[in-house]
């Protein structure tokens, strides 16, 4: 079988993260494998190792990602292939990562894709299915579960805190959530390998693709920190002296009462 994982290189959001003019500045910022990919890749790997078959981990982005794709097949993928835009395109969004991902994935011959359900970073979980309405797939967001018998699949996916179980079939595309498996951390003898595994490079002539084709439909106007929190207060006293100072905060402060 043919697994393709959909992977994005992401800030680490639990490093302190700097805004200079109006942009994330990525000057001694930490970049990681987006958690949500970790899942996708873990599981592809699980599964070939069930099925048999190959996992490719694909990215969109610039030569940096090569470091995040290096530590994919360090966790066990079979290949990595990155798709330089850094110098073909200067604004993307979800529109231009998804098209040139279809592109890419049209004539693969893919079984199951798979991607994490969204990036911290953007949070959008806008990718994965707008391949698959590209490719004219099925595809399932946020699963906890997949099982594959033959071209059947079957999937739990999270609903707002339930679940619900779905079937289907392959070619299929799905977006992983968590809880669907614990990503191992690559092993030493595992890196050592990754070294020697096939990490190909393409840019968008090598699509047949040029800028105008994936120019971004939607254009970000500022990025900023959220405000820091005020300093929690503790209320002293009686009970009834508290719940009557506590009413009179949120009437006078937060207009809630």
């Amino acid at each position: 079988m043919n697994f393709y994982v959909l992977m994005k290189r992401t800030f680490d959001t639990e490093e302190k993260i700097a805004i200079n003019g109006g942009q994330i500045a990525e000057d001694g910022a930490e970049f990681i494998i987006n958690p949500y990919d970790e899942y996708a890749i873990e599981e592809a790997i699980q599964l070939r190792d069930e099925h048999d078959g190959e996992v490719t981990v694909v990215s969109v982005g610039s030569e940096e990602a090569e470091k995040q794709l290096r530590t994919a097949l360090a966790m066990g993928a079979d290949k990595a292939v990155l798709i330089n835009i850094e110098d073909d395109v200067e604004e993307t969004d979800q529109f231009t990562t998804a098209r040139i991902l279809a592109e890419y994935l049209k004539d693969k011959e893919a079984d199951l894709i798979l991607a994490g359900n969204v990036a911290i970073d953007g949070g959008s979980g806008q990718v994965g299915p707008r391949v698959a309405e590209q490719l004219n797939i099925p595809y399932v967001t946020t699963i906890t579960s997949i099982k594959i018998d033959g071209e059947t699949v079957t999937i739990v996916r999270d609903v707002e805190g339930d679940s619900e179980t779905l079937e289907t079939s392959l070619p299929l595309l799905v977006t992983a959530q968590q809880g669907l498996n614990e990503p191992r951390y690559p092993s030493l003898p595992g890196i050592m390998k990754a070294k020697k595994k096939p990490l190909e490079e393409l840019e968008l002539d090598d699509l047949d693709l040029e800028e105008d084709d994936v120019e971004a439909k939607t254009k970000t106007i500022e990025i900023y920190l959220p405000p820091k929190k005020e300093a929690g207060r503790v209320l002293e006293g009686e009970i009834d002296q508290q719940v009557k100072e506590l009413v009179d905060l949120l009437h006078k402060n937060n207009k809630v009462v």
